[in-house]
């Protein structure tokens, strides 16, 4: 069943005459009679009564002409929509934790290129405060930030997927044998600790009274600086895996036991308006998880 067909039949109920019908759609008359009865056909009904000068609808035909304007006013919509948003220009500017979970963004950028090419994303790379601190100033249209965080004032979605809090270590530490660090193993540990509040408060309740019993030498908010410093031997960087890739380097990813998952949200400011590209950008966003809606 083509949209093509559903026009043609919705112009002879408008019409009620096939050959005004005709005359309207610039197509000739055996092609209407024609492309109706194979709808007929395929439907396995009569659509019409046919009089010497007007057609009439059946019952059938009279529920399938309600159906049809609905599907036909729903691709035009969609139509419409898809060409709108081709005219959209601008910027969306992303503020984002480091965290796997910007696939899912990645995935909506890239089907943004498709509905909306004119709009450029652009990724800040930052912690989760700072994300809070330039969202409030109309800075960021949106951010990426690790759970848990204060949501109250934005919209969310829950990005799928989740990820594991570990260690990376030098190959050559003690560390770096074990298939799970414990609390007690971070004993007496220099440890470089993330600086976002959230997560260092998460950590703080996973390590329980043993948070009192490691020295913190370092802090950061970019995980490639941290790793640089485990390199230089400096200390051990607690953070989540799949951020750094340690192929083919002198570092391990170790995840703690008993395992403490990571997961992350996009946020949106539920005062102001979003613009036209942030709009572009949610909807691409949306799109790409099915199932989906945006919480307060």
């Amino acid at each position: 069943m083509e949209l093509r067909v559903l026009r043609y039949f919705l112009m002879v109920v408008d019409e009620r005459n096939i050959s005004r019908a005709a005359a309207k759609l610039h197509v000739s008359q055996p092609t209407i009679s024609r492309q109706l009865s194979e709808l007929e056909a395929e439907l396995g009904v009569t659509l019409f009564e046919r009089g010497q000068r007007r057609i009439e609808l059946t019952v059938a035909g009279e529920y399938f002409a309600q159906q049809a304007r609905q599907i036909v006013l729903l691709a035009d919509k969609t139509v419409a929509n898809v060409q709108r948003k081709h005219d959209v220009r601008g910027s969306v500017m992303i503020g984002s934790a480091e965290a796997p979970m910007m696939v899912s963004v990645a995935a909506a950028i890239r089907h943004m290129r498709e509905t909306a090419p004119k709009v450029v994303a652009n990724i800040y790379s930052t912690d989760a405060e700072d994300v809070h601190a330039r969202m409030q100033t109309g800075f960021f249209d949106f951010g990426v930030v690790m759970e848990p965080t204060d949501k109250q004032d934005y919209h969310f979605i829950n990005l799928p997927g989740a990820t594991r809090w570990g260690v990376l270590v030098k190959k050559t530490s003690p560390l770096a044998q074990l298939e799970g660090v414990t609390a007690s193993d971070l004993h007496n540990q220099p440890v470089i600790m993330t600086r976002q509040r959230g997560s260092v408060d998460r950590l703080r309740d996973w390590l329980g009274a043993s948070a009192k019993q490691f020295p913190v030498v370092a802090t950061y908010n970019l995980l490639y600086n941290a790793s640089l410093m485990v390199s230089a031997g400096i200390g051990v960087a607690v953070c989540l895996d799949g951020i750094v890739n340690t192929t083919g380097t002198d570092l391990q990813f170790v995840p703690l036991n008993p395992q403490l998952e990571g997961h992350a949200s996009l946020i949106w400011p539920k005062a102001g308006q979003l613009s036209p590209a942030a709009h572009a950008f949610l909807d691409a966003m949306m799109a790409n998880l099915p199932g989906e809606k945006a919480a307060d």
